[in-house]
């Protein structure tokens, strides 16, 4: 049997040696843990107020402070796992395998959230605006990180996925606080072109949301089949496009009527011989 004071001098002897060696490492790294977090915190809240006081929308910036926060984070623990003496390299490849098994699992669910990044950073519209994508027209209802709400004007909801509405074509009908009305009017062939045209000029002035600057536009644009095609053009304030479209598809049925003017429609004429 051995001495037990001989084996307790070694197990202390081996104890001290350790501490020699790792100790260092250790007190090392804990300092670098503590003041790396320090300054991850410093860095993170001088990201957020920087954030806040520019032009970016509020739901980002907890997520960037976030997202900034645990980087760096894990940039320190990396760091003073490395500096305590630990091999990183299996490690990283670890992180970096898995990472890329997480991406291509939730490839649609990432590209709708860099999407939603992408419109809440350079704002192509806004809560409010009327757009046309994806096939849908409404108002923007709300937008979040992975979809963009609207409301149709028979007020279904419709959530379209932020990642094909930021690579894709949009239509924003609110951008502008003007609009200009288009119609296309059509008379009989005999009527009288002239008084169609006057016809035309006195209903859109007699519309106090239809501007005189610029002027309506009125021209004969097409010899179709069976009608004389006028195109008209008339600029409104944005809100105001769809009363002044009505209110000239309406009235110019009633007052054409009144002054003799005819509007054509399809017909067929049969002739039997007896």
């Amino acid at each position: 049997m051995g001495d037990p004071l001989q084996d307790g001098g070694q197990h202390l002897d081996t104890l001290i040696n350790l501490f020699v060696v790792w100790g260092p490492k250790l007190v090392g790294a804990i300092v670098v843990l503590i003041i790396g977090f320090w300054l991850a915190g410093m860095i993170t809240g001088l990201i957020g107020r920087r954030m806040e006081k520019s032009d970016v929308d509020p739901s980002l910036v907890p997520f960037f402070k976030s997202l900034t926060g645990t980087l760096l984070k894990v940039l320190v623990v990396i760091s003073v796992l490395g500096m305590a003496g630990i091999q990183m390299t299996s490690f990283i490849a670890i992180i970096g395998a898995a990472g890329l098994a997480v991406g291509m699992a939730l490839s649609g669910t990432l590209q709708n959230f860099a999407g939603g990044v992408m419109i809440l950073i350079f704002k192509p519209f806004k809560v409010g605006d009327v757009v046309e994508a994806q096939g849908y027209t409404g108002s923007v209802n709300a937008i979040q990180i992975f979809n963009t709400i609207l409301k149709t004007p028979d007020n279904k909801t419709i959530i379209i996925p932020n990642g094909g509405l930021s690579t894709s074509s949009m239509v924003n009908y609110s951008t502008e606080p003007t609009r200009r009305v288009d119609w296309v009017f059509g008379i009989a062939y005999g009527d009288d072109v002239d008084l169609a045209k006057k016809t035309l000029n006195e209903l859109l002035a007699a519309n106090d949301s239809v501007f005189t600057d610029p002027a309506p536009f009125i021209e004969v644009s097409e010899l179709a089949d069976s009608s004389v095609n006028f195109v008209v053009r008339a600029w409104v304030n944005a809100p105001d496009y769809w009363a002044v479209y009505f209110y000239m598809q309406e009235n110019v049925y009633k007052k054409f009527a009144e002054v003799g003017l005819n509007i054509p429609f399809p017909q067929m004429d049969i002739h039997q011989d007896k």
